[in-house]
């Protein structure tokens, strides 16, 4: 009885001790597991601390790289000196309100924006360059973008009229005038539908940008969003009309091609008057032909305004994979900043020399604007008057250089 007992106190004692051998393994391997968790936390605590590092010196070496070792480092990858993109990011701070974000600071979303429009490289390349999401890049873009748009007020040309005693061989001729103006295609990629549309008598895909400079080669006025099949006068019509268009007092005009009709605010050449033979020394022989040499030599501005606006900023060179209101959005940004260069710039990049969206009520305030575009007899009377008196004081003032070396005493004098 007792040895029976006795047995089974020491059965049930071993089987005691067997669950606590496994509630002890049970606890053992739970410590296990949780130490081996801290320490995969700690150690992805470190890598996460040590990209962020990485990333961030990644980041700073490549804006000062891009931007702040050289002004010809600067001036390749955003088309600006040092002291230009400088002043640039003030004005999108203080008129475009521009502001950083918590890891981004204005500087360098200004130079991702400037080296896209400079390259036209895809997302992707400036996130290996800059180290930045995708997601992060265009909304940024999109954030300077709309910055420099605000900034039209400053960054416009204030048109301004040529002088009764100007010099300038090329605009004195043409007295009260505000500048050139023409349309240019540029590419642009919208949806299938509207594609025939955009289509160009060329077979390019495109919209059709109305420019307007001044004698300085700095755009008063761009007008975008007509498609690409659209007339250079039909756009003009609808930028005179519109209530934030293109306004031309009476009484001053700007210089066009003979695509557009020749009426008041707008001087066309004569048609039919050819003029390429006079590169090659010939001389005009007649009022007409003086008048269309001396017109295109200075109506040339807005051409070498556009080569410039291309030659700058590749974007506007080739397809955009941008939709086209995004697209219309930067060719405009486009020639806000080829006039802050112009203006910032002692010498441009895109030149040997300096050079030779609306109109602001101040400056022509009182005056009557012309609201619609129409040939009229008038004008193009007053143009033969124009083309006359041209072509006499020509004359006269070949008389007075060719008695003047004849008597190198009284040049000198003179």
């Amino acid at each position: 009885m007792n040895n029976g007992m006795e047995f089974g106190v020491i059965v049930v004692l071993m089987s005691h001790l067997q669950s606590l051998n496994q509630l002890t393994m049970l606890f053992v391997r739970i410590c296990g597991l949780l130490l081996a968790n801290i320490e995969k936390r700690k150690a992805t605590r470190k890598r996460g601390t040590w990209d962020f590092c990485s990333r961030a010196s990644i980041r700073e070496v490549n804006l000062q790289r891009i931007v702040y070792i050289t002004d010809t480092a600067c001036i390749e990858n955003t088309r600006m000196d040092r002291r230009s993109f400088h002043k640039l990011c003030d004005l999108l701070k203080t008129v475009g309100m521009l502001e950083p974000s918590k890891h981004m600071g204005v500087e360098e979303v200004v130079a991702i924006f400037l080296y896209i429009l400079s390259h036209d490289v895809e997302t992707r390349i400036i996130e290996r360059k800059f180290m930045r999401s995708d997601e992060t890049i265009s909304r940024q873009f999109t954030k300077v973008l709309l910055a420099v748009l605000r900034c039209h007020t400053v960054l416009l040309k204030r048109p301004e009229p040529i002088p009764e005693n100007s010099t300038n061989d090329k605009w004195k001729w043409f007295k009260n005038c505000l500048g050139a103006l023409d349309g240019i295609h540029i590419k642009v990629n919208p949806l299938e539908a509207d594609k025939p549309r955009y289509r160009t008598r060329k077979g390019e895909i495109a919209t059709n940008v109305l420019g307007v400079c001044s004698q300085d080669a700095q755009f008063i006025f761009v007008f975008t969003g007509w498609e690409g099949s659209a007339a250079d006068s039909k756009v003009l019509r609808d930028a005179i009309s519109r209530k934030n268009g293109l306004r031309v007092p009476k009484g001053y005009y700007y210089l066009c091609d003979a695509s557009y009709m020749n009426g008041e605010g707008f001087l066309t050449p004569y048609r039919g008057k050819r003029f390429s033979e006079w590169r090659h020394g010939a001389q005009p022989t007649t009022p007409q032909e003086f008048f269309n040499m001396k017109h295109s030599s200075a109506r040339n501005v807005i051409e070498r305004c556009f080569g410039m606006l291309k030659g700058r900023w590749a974007i506007v060179m080739s397809k955009s994979l941008y939709p086209v209101k995004t697209q219309c959005r930067i060719i405009t940004a486009c020639c806000l900043l080829h006039n802050h260069i112009r203006r910032e710039m002692p010498v441009d990049p895109l030149e040997d020399n300096t050079g030779d969206m609306a109109v602001p009520e101040d400056n022509f305030q009182g005056h009557e604007m012309i609201s619609h575009v129409e040939s009229s007899k008038a004008w193009t009377h007053w143009r033969d008057e124009m083309a006359q008196q041209m072509y006499v004081e020509s004359a006269a003032d070949k008389v007075i250089i060719k008695h003047l070396l004849s008597r190198p005493s009284e040049a000198v004098l003179w």
